[in-house]
């Protein structure tokens, strides 16, 4: 035993009172002590198990028989239940540890029995909620008179009775229909009754006390997540899944299992469910999003460097669970007895149907429960959700001790055994049978291998000149004595002399200048060090050759890539690639991302939402750069892109301060009393790549009281922190940059306004003191985020305000002088597409004066927010000609594709007779409508 340990274990052996142990009992409290921190905390605060826990045949005996929680005994008394439960849970988990480090049970059973607690536990806490609630709310009834019960979805390892030592767990609450609670000193509806039943057991299972807790609870797998409500009736449950369910929800369901089955309802639930999760027949449809997921997978274990995670890490249990659970998913429907949520029977399932061989399964098997075991054992060392073996080296000695084993050599080899085995298999269940051509890749070799001069060598890159060939081989030399200078591993040089030679291929198929090279060297330096990512894009030739397509196309994509190497896990399918997503798609997959992460990961959470709008901004662009999508399309998608992700943080933001300050009165997680105003670029869904965010943050609160939480706070500061909560989210700069730069500038009283400013307080200023170019660019303002009472106020202020009647003459010399003053701010160069005469700007004003001058006389004018529309409102007033309108347009779209493309790819800018000839139009009905010089 190390020494560190020896001293430890002295320390714990003298906090318990062992004078009438045994010799032979000692020696099991020193086994039971130097493996685990939870058992030896478990026995300082329950003295009294000591005896049982030093005796293996007492301790089996216990274990066989499942105690009383003996929740009756403290009757409601919410305290004194936590504190049982907490107590309970405790000492059955020391006992469950206690007999798998004294090897008197196997892992499979110790799994169970930890499942079966979980259930005990959770019924426990759900009949107590039950019964207090019933007494003051009274009990729903079903149509036999019966009290109705809440079910509760056990999903994952529980839903499967495998669950972890130390696991959060993932419950979905669902009851069988709606009505009114009877008998109790109050009614009220079954969903608010059942949403009151939801909370209290949250309360009584996630509640931190002086015992501390019982499980870590999830609900963010409910339909809807985190914005759906907490429990849901039979007919909205199947309604959602019908209409909304998604392949990874398919996927989740397989797990599902009702913890507190009835004779009935819970039937009746599972039919309902059925349906959606397995089909009729052979469901090779799941096959390609089930792809998409086990990239997914490969992703976050790149991108997080998960090698030591047994869980996570490639081969860890997660992809037994893969390999299992999509086979369930494809052959279920067809085959009823792969339809149950245990991983282990499930094996045996697809062993008897000769899906998978005898020595698949076995292997699948052992390895898959190795790693519980070891997980069992790291998670016991001191009750906490880890899979990520440790780097301590007293921590490395318990979780020996725990194991009954003596060398860490040894463990890790075990580990890395198993997992290389499961990744193979992992590999082969969803393979695209889709072989790589054979790539006639010799001359890449010559020139990578060859000691020859660039200028020897030159000769043999025949779609070149002489001097781009030696550029090109020049480049490939220094990188490759840069790699030579960098801790390289040898695994990481193998596969770069397979992959070099195979990019000089493609290079050549597409007859790519030495300026693509260029760029793809850039993004090959970032991963040299990142086996994984070389990895990938010699295994993925489809990755490579999107790779080399791109950097061709842009040099802005491929500093994006080389920047945010992540951003190559969505090169790998080319079809999904160039799939733009829909506008209701881009929350969607964004919740579906965050459901992910760890909602108590405030910097894992930042990071997720970043690369989620990197990999979407990549689609866009790539879609762009190949004009896959029009200019107009590309704006709306980076606007829709930009709105679900404010949404999101808000989300996040809300959730964050509702936890320290509680809820500002009148308010709820679906009626936050919260709007978010776009203005700008955002507000005319007219968004470019790297475009700051213009936004406003309104309330409704008229609340002078404070919060319900127990720091509670002034509603008034509340939206004040939440908004600067919103921006932190939005502007800290992570490993993934920032989210969105964010100006608030616009709203009331610039930078010497408050951030959340009341809706009536937001009106009143711009009726009374706001300035013309307030009012211009409210033209472009529009909510993106808020309840549908909150953001009509706000169209029916922009209404009043557009819609007042002003003096021609005065709105013409107001519109005139900001327009000089930007123009003396930002400069003038010609070949700027914005700020130039004639320019982006100048139509934005000829847009924004025609709405504010005649709004009074055609509402139809400020009925949209973008440019292209209030031109053909303009036609359609009679306020310019339709010709000129015709042109404006196409101006507006030249310009701001030049603005895209400056971005983007500089070289393929419109030509400069074009861009001047745009200018002259846009100029010619500025000088019409002003009357004066556009200067």
């Amino acid at each position: 035993m190390p020494a560190e340990l020896d001293k430890l274990l002295a320390q714990r052996l003298s906090q318990h009172n062992t004078d009438s142990l045994t010799t032979a009992a000692q020696a099991v409290l020193r086994r039971l002590l130097s493996g685990s921190s939870f058992i030896h905390r478990t026995l300082t605060q329950q003295p009294a198990l000591l005896a049982e826990f030093t005796d293996p045949k007492q301790l089996s005996g216990a274990l066989q028989q499942q105690a009383d929680i003996q929740i009756q005994q403290v009757a409601l008394d919410e305290a004194a239940v936590f504190a049982r439960l907490r107590q309970y849970r405790n000492a059955q988990l020391c006992r469950i540890l206690a007999a798998d480090i004294l090897q008197l049970q196997s892992i499979t059973t110790s799994l169970t029995q930890v499942s079966q607690l979980a259930d005990q536990l959770i019924n426990t806490a759900y009949q107590w909620a039950y019964q207090h609630l019933a007494a003051q709310w009274g009990t729903p009834l079903d149509e036999a008179g019966q009290p109705m019960p809440l079910l509760i979805l056990g999903m994952g390892k529980l839903g499967g009775a495998e669950l972890n030592f130390s696991s959060d767990i993932d419950l979905i609450f669902t009851y069988p229909a709606n009505g009114d609670t009877q008998g109790g000193r109050r009614s009220c509806e079954h969903q608010q009754f059942f949403t009151r039943l939801g909370q209290k057991i949250i309360a009584a299972l996630h509640q931190v006390t002086a015992d501390g807790f019982v499980y870590r609870v999830d609900m963010r797998l409910r339909p809807f997540g985190d914005s759906g409500p907490l429990v849901l009736s039979f007919a909205a449950m199947e309604d959602y899944y019908q209409e909304q369910g998604r392949e990874w929800e398919r996927y989740a369901m397989l797990k599902a299992r009702v913890l507190n089955p009835d004779a009935s309802h819970s039937r009746e639930l599972q039919q309902l469910l059925r349906p959606f999760i397995y089909r009729r027949y052979i469901d090779f449809s799941a096959i390609e999003s089930l792809r998409r997921m086990k990239q997914q997978i490969e992703q976050e274990n790149r991108r997080l460097n998960r090698r030591d995670n047994i869980k996570l890490g490639a081969g860890g249990i997660r992809e037994v669970e893969f390999v299992v659970q999509t086979l369930q998913l494809i052959r279920g429907g067809r085959i009823p007895a792969l339809q149950q949520q245990s991983l282990l029977r499930s094996l045996e399932v697809l062993q008897q149907e000769h899906i998978l061989t005898a020595s698949q399964v076995q292997q699948l098997r052992e390895d898959y429960l190795w790693l519980r075991q070891v997980e069992q054992a790291l998670q016991g060392l001191d009750d906490k959700q880890t899979q990520t073996l440790p780097q301590d080296e007293l921590e490395r000695a318990q979780l020996l001790a725990a194991l009954q084993l003596d060398s860490w050599p040894l463990l890790q080899s075990r580990i890395d055994t198993a997992m290389q085995r499961i990744h193979q298999q992992f590999k082969q269940v969803i393979d695209s049978g889709e072989e790589a051509d054979a790539q006639d890749v010799s001359l890449g070799k010559l020139i990578w291998d060859s000691e020859q001069t660039p200028a020897e060598l030159a000769p043999q890159l025949d779609w070149l000149n002489e001097a781009d060939a030696i550029g090109l081989i020049s480049q490939l030399q220094q990188f490759k004595q840069d790699c030579q200078r960098r801790s390289v591993g040898p695994r990481g040089r193998d596969y770069l002399a397979k992959l070099l030679p195979l990019l000089l291929h493609m290079l050549q198929q597409q007859h790519c200048q030495a300026a693509v090279l260029s760029r793809v060297l850039l993004v090959f330096g970032q991963i040299v060090t990142r086996t994984a990512y070389l990895e990938l894009l010699f295994e993925n030739s489809a990755a490579l050759q999107q790779l080399v397509l791109l950097c061709n196309r842009s040099g802005w994509l491929a500093e994006q890539l080389a920047r945010y190497p992540m951003l190559l896990d969505e090169l790998i399918d080319p079809a999904q690639l160039y799939q733009i997503a829909n506008q209701a798609d881009y929350a969607a997959r964004l919740r579906q991302h965050m459901l992910r992460v760890d909602s108590q990961d405030l910097e894992l959470q930042m990071e997720t939402l970043r690369q989620y709008k990197q990999a979407q901004q990549l689609r866009i662009a790539a879609a762009d750069i190949t004009g896959v999508m029009p200019l107009m399309k590309v704006s709306d998608h980076l606007s829709w892109l930009a709105e679900a992700m404010v949404a999101q943080v808000v989300e996040l933001a809300w959730q964050q301060m509702t936890a320290r300050y509680g809820t500002p009165e009148g308010c709820s997680d679906s009626d936050k009393g919260l709007a978010v105003i776009a203005y700008g670029k955002l507000g005319g869904l007219e968004l470019g790549y790297g475009s700051d965010l213009d936004l406003v943050f309104v309330h409704s609160c008229t609340s002078q009281g404070v919060t319900d939480g127990e720091r509670s706070i002034d509603a008034m500061q509340f939206y004040l922190k939440l908004v600067q909560r919103v921006l932190h989210l939005c502007t800290t700069r992570t490993s993934s940059g920032v989210l969105y730069e964010v100006d608030t500038r616009l709203r009331p009283s610039g930078n010497a306004g408050l951030l959340a400013i009341h809706i009536d307080t937001y009106a009143e200023y711009l009726q009374q003191q706001a300035w013309t170019w307030e009012h211009q660019a409210l033209v472009r303002a529009r909510a993106i985020y808020g309840t549908d009472a909150l953001c009509q106020r706000f169209a029916q202020i922009r209404q009043q305000i557009i819609g007042l009647s002003r003096q021609p003459q005065k709105l013409r010399e107001d519109v005139v002088q900001m327009r000089h003053k930007l123009r003396q701010h930002h400069g003038e160069t010609s070949d700027d597409p914005k700020h130039s005469a004639g320019g982006i700007i100048d139509l934005e004003f000829i847009s924004q004066y025609l709405v504010l001058a005649h709004g009074a006389a055609y509402p139809a004018l400020y009925q949209y927010t973008d440019n292209i529309r209030i031109l053909d409102a303009a036609a359609q007033a009679g306020l310019l000609a339709a010709n000129d309108v015709l042109q404006l347009q196409q101006a507006y779209q030249l310009l701001r594709g030049a603005g895209h493309r400056q971005t983007l790819a500089p070289a393929t800018l419109p030509a400069a007779d074009e861009l001047a000839q745009a200018k002259i139009v846009v100029e010619q009905v500025w000088l019409r409508l002003f009357n004066a010089s556009a200067t």
